[in-house]
């Protein structure tokens, strides 16, 4: 079901039980509140699925926040929309556990996110984040479990970038796995598998 609110349109499927863990769903530029739904099923069975459908349109592809250029982030923007995800994840599911996947710019949303308000997820899916700024220490990260997932020559991410923010979690405090694959930007199924071992 899409329903649209005066925060964000979401796709708001319930779980298989009332303790069931809340799946927020972050997709990549020209995604859509839909785009890892389905997926989303096979990754975390049982969970309650939440999309949500980024509010910045970039030439009709919808995002999270703004960018100037391709790697470079209208840091402004990035913060309104960091603050308003947060609320919006603390408003949707105010109790039990909180999981997260994005990718792409729905990953560099959920772990700006991470970095500001730290118990707004109890685990993160990252596929492809790119984070080209050095985020302040968070020792709040303590306990928080995120997978990455990068590829070795990304023509939009460079593989040191991922490197670091996964060196940035851990020093932090977080549990992190960090899983590579030598394709491109493209999501592939070991980086599903990887996810769906996680997820559980």
């Amino acid at each position: 079901m899409t329903i649209a609110s005066d925060t964000y349109v979401t796709t708001d499927l319930p779980g298989a039980s009332p303790d069931a863990p809340a799946l927020f769903l972050f997709h990549g530029t020209g995604g859509d509140e839909n785009q890892f739904v389905e997926l989303a099923s096979e990754l975390r069975p049982g969970a309650r699925r939440i999309g949500i459908r980024g509010d910045v349109s970039e030439g009709g592809a919808l995002r999270y926040f703004r960018r100037l250029a391709e790697g470079r982030y209208d840091m402004a923007d990035l913060t309104r929309a960091t603050s308003k995800v947060a609320a919006f994840v603390a408003a949707a599911a105010p109790a039990g556990r909180r999981l997260a996947l994005g990718y792409s710019n729905g990953a560099n949303i959920i772990a700006s996110v991470l970095f500001a308000a730290p118990a707004s997820f109890d685990a993160a899916v990252l596929m492809h984040p790119l984070i080209p700024f050095e985020p302040q220490p968070q020792p709040d990260l303590a306990g928080r479990r995120v997978l990455i997932t990068a590829v070795r020559h990304d023509p939009i991410v460079p593989a040191d970038n991922a490197q670091r923010l996964a060196d940035y979690f851990t020093a932090n405090g977080a549990e992190v796995r960090l899983v590579w694959h030598d394709g491109g930007h493209e999501i592939r199924r070991a980086e599903l598998l990887a996810a769906q071992e996680f997820l559980q």
